[in-house]
């Protein structure tokens, strides 16, 4: 018997302002499931082209706070996602207001965090880019 992978959990503060970060990176909503008896929000998000289930990031929201959830992610890892085009990713996430990490100052690898504090690092699919400014000289800023 094989396993598969299913999803990736991440709980969330504020379910909506995180959803708006996941769609920043080209995820869309595939499912949602709301618990009246648990008092809780799931909603599964995935690159439209792969929404079978097996590439989720699962939010997980609890209406009434959630006092565990760490002041920081990090011992959770990272969420990792292939992109057509860097360069444009880090530039449309900067011009929504998300902070580049570490910028792809290789032309291959980007780190940004959610609002949440969750990690994701951003992959140039196929072979890395020319490196090239405002990249190259741009430093990392906080953790990532």
């Amino acid at each position: 018997m094989g396993i598969k992978f299913l999803h990736t959990m991440v709980r969330v503060k504020d379910l909506e302002k995180s959803k708006a970060f996941y769609e920043l990176l080209g995820l869309t909503e595939r499912r949602r499931m709301d618990s009246e008896q648990g008092r809780f929000t799931l909603v599964f998000m995935c690159p439209p082209e792969q929404a079978d289930g097996h590439h989720d990031v699962e939010l997980t929201y609890n209406w009434d706070g959630d006092d565990a959830l760490p002041g920081d992610s990090r011992h959770f890892g990272h969420l990792a996602y292939t992109v057509p085009d860097i360069y444009a990713m880090c530039q449309h996430l900067m011009d929504a207001g998300v902070t580049i990490n570490r910028p792809p100052r290789d032309g291959r690898m980007a780190f940004v965090r959610s609002p949440d504090n969750v990690s994701v690092e951003l992959l140039q699919e196929g072979q890395a880019q020319d490196p090239r400014e405002p990249w190259v000289s741009m430093p990392n800023t906080g953790h990532w």
